[in-house]
């Protein structure tokens, strides 16, 4: 049952952070191009399981596109604020899908499951 909430809270995080990409009329092109940009994250894995986790960890968490976004807002700046809905996006995405925090051990070892 707990894993399902993560999952509807994925779909929920992915729903309102595209919403509000596009209700600010930001453009498709660039929430294509970065949507999978955090991915990038798991090329730590070459060095070594304990260095992929740990960034893979650091790009999919909420913690710093949420402050990303606060700092959008109360600054006014458009292009942060625009990367942070993404970012929001792409981290709900993979909760949506089952893709969690990775454990140091695999990279399939993750907080909500074994993927």
């Amino acid at each position: 049952m707990n894993k399902i909430f993560l999952h509807v809270e994925g779909l929920v995080v992915l729903a309102l952070s595209t919403y509000f990409y596009f209700y600010l009329q930001f453009g498709w092109l660039m929430f294509a191009i970065l949507l999978l940009a955090p991915d990038l994250s798991v090329l730590g894995y070459l060095k070594n399981n304990k260095v992929g986790s740990v960034l893979y960890n650091l790009f999919h968490t909420y913690s710093i596109p949420v402050v990303i976004i606060i700092y959008s807002v109360l600054v006014h700046n458009h292009i942060s604020l625009m990367i942070g809905l993404i970012w929001i996006a792409h981290i709900g995405l993979d909760r949506m899908l089952g893709y969690g925090l990775k454990y140091p051990t695999k990279f399939q070892d993750t907080h909500m499951d074994r993927i």
